[in-house]
């Protein structure tokens, strides 16, 4: 029995139905006149800029925000120029003047001499991924804040505190410039916390806290729970004396809330003691020993009476 072969011929209409009923953006350029053979009628319900006005590759990087036209331009063309397939994200613009993220995948077709003859490509919209994204990157960033932040009081934790405090240490040591260093501990807290409560004890801590945060006014100043009752004033390029006036403030700041503590055995109003230190680092110098020094200078405060500041 002889069979009959019948050539099936492309239907163009059907592939065209196909494409324009998609969310992609199927789209057409000649290289050699650089203008738009084809763009699908999809662009005009993404972008509000109808087929008719994508004349030239002109009109496509002029509807992209300004931050993203020069580098993706650029690469486009170099990626077209070499043959090389490619993609790219950027913000177009749409007719009402928002911007809508875009996603354009290219594909580079040849002439059978292999010269780059069109560029054949799909846009699609990824503004939902896009905001997904950057919820997930603030989500990640109130994360990273939330592990440099101490859990009761909301000031900066240890973990900050070193960080800071190695920058600053090489900062200091690079330009030879002072650094001063308070460390601050709260009188007989742990008598507080037996007659007041922890409950209290703990909103002692917060209210201290934000008081002492507040005596670091100047930009590069930095505060700290060191952790327990114990907090750390960094002062980058601050001498010995304006550091001694820091302190100074820290406990009038203290003395000017008169919160009572009856089982003080200074005061019947809580206070602070302060070990400070200064020092222009150089090569030889360590931090562990500075910080150790000041922590000295705090204990010999407290073997003092408490209530007072002193230097390392």
């Amino acid at each position: 029995m002889e069979q009959h072969s019948k050539s099936v011929e492309p239907d163009n209409d059907v592939y065209k139905t196909l494409l324009e009923s998609t969310r992609a953006i199927p789209w057409k350029i000649d290289w050699k006149t650089m203008q738009f053979a084809y763009i699908g009628p999809q662009i005009e319900a993404l972008l509000g800029w109808a087929p008719s006005s994508w004349v030239s590759v002109n009109d496509w990087a002029e509807r992209m925000h300004p931050d993203d036209q020069k580098w993706v331009v650029d690469f486009c063309v170099a990626q077209s120029q070499s043959g090389t397939d490619h993609e790219a994200d950027y913000r177009a613009l749409t007719k009402d003047g928002d911007y809508v993220w875009i996603r354009d995948v290219v594909h580079v077709a040849r002439d059978e001499n292999g010269e780059v003859e069109a560029l054949i490509g799909f846009m699609f919209d990824i503004s939902e991924r896009k905001e997904t994204e950057q919820k997930l990157l603030d989500l990640q960033k109130e994360l990273e804040e939330l592990s440099f932040k101490d859990g009761l009081t909301g000031v900066s934790n240890r973990r900050m505190l070193d960080s800071v405090l190695e920058q600053e240490w090489i900062r200091a040591r690079r330009d030879q410039q002072p650094l001063s260093l308070l460390l601050i501990d709260i009188d007989f807290f742990k008598q507080y916390n037996d007659y007041y409560g922890h409950m209290q004890g703990d909103d002692c801590l917060i209210k201290v806290a934000q008081l002492l945060s507040e005596a670091a006014t100047r930009s590069r100043d930095f505060f700290a729970r060191f952790g327990g009752e114990e907090f750390v004033m960094v002062m980058p390029e601050t001498d010995h004396e304006a550091a001694q006036k820091i302190a100074e403030r820290c406990q009038q700041i203290i003395f000017k809330q008169q919160i009572p503590h009856a089982q003080s055995e200074v005061s019947q109003i809580l206070t602070i003691s302060i070990g400070s230190g200064t020092i222009v680092p150089s090569h030889k110098d360590e931090l562990r020993d500075f910080v150790d020094r000041i922590d000295q200078a705090l204990y010999q405060a407290k073997q003092a009476g408490r209530n007072r500041i002193q230097a390392a």
